[in-house]
């Protein structure tokens, strides 16, 4: 049995979530594991000088939990917690790659802890402007709510931070237009994990 590890990377509101769960449909043995499920209680999460919690740092997230899950997704697959569900066809040329399971790891900041980086068999980070991103920020509903200013102040002031971060390690990342149509990032990276899976039937 062999195991893909994806790496689904990327700004806030990008696009991460709806593309992995369309992948995860279409792709045979094909589970999804979420950064959000890793955050702290609220009661632990810090606060800046600005009266912002620190959500969008490491340290607001059970990273070691995180690493601990995908590894043991990584040597029981079909026996780990990891979400996961049936797809609903497999393509003809991957019926020969039944046996590979694959695991794709979507979250805002997968990039920039070490002991994540030696996981991953591809990358993808989704990228939108700063415009776009505060408009569908603005449409979505938290627990907690975001304070007034929280975006200017702490949410992509830290995206960009780490983005830099993340760019100066140079992980062989594919970066992603998230403002293409679902379609377009869909059929882009189901291609390149279908070119992936190819080379390891030769």
């Amino acid at each position: 049995m062999k195991v893909l590890v994806i790496g689904l990377g990327g700004v806030t509101n990008g696009g991460k979530t709806t593309l992995a769960k369309r992948l995860r449909k279409q792709l045979p043995n094909c589970s999804i594991l979420s950064q959000d499920d890793f955050f702290k209680p609220e009661s632990e999460v810090e606060i800046d000088e600005h009266g912002f919690k620190q959500y969008d740092v490491l340290d607001a997230l059970y990273m070691e939990e995180m690493v601990t899950s995908i590894h043991s997704w990584m040597k029981n697959p079909t026996g780990s917690s990891v979400s996961t569900a049936e797809s609903k066809s497999t393509p003809v040329n991957l019926k020969s790659t039944e046996e590979v399971h694959i695991l794709i790891a979507e979250g805002f900041l997968l990039y920039n802890y070490e002991p994540l980086n030696e996981v991953w068999d591809r990358r993808y980070f989704l990228t939108i402007p700063y415009e776009e991103c505060k408009r569908r920020r603005s449409t979505r509903v938290y627990q907690p709510a975001d304070p007034p200013g929280y975006f200017d102040g702490h949410v992509w002031p830290m995206y960009l931070k780490h983005k830099r971060e993340m760019e100066e390690n140079k992980n062989n990342i594919v970066y992603l237009d998230g403002t293409k149509s679902e379609e377009d990032l869909f059929s882009y990276v189901y291609n390149d994990i279908v070119r992936e899976l190819e080379t390891w039937k030769k």
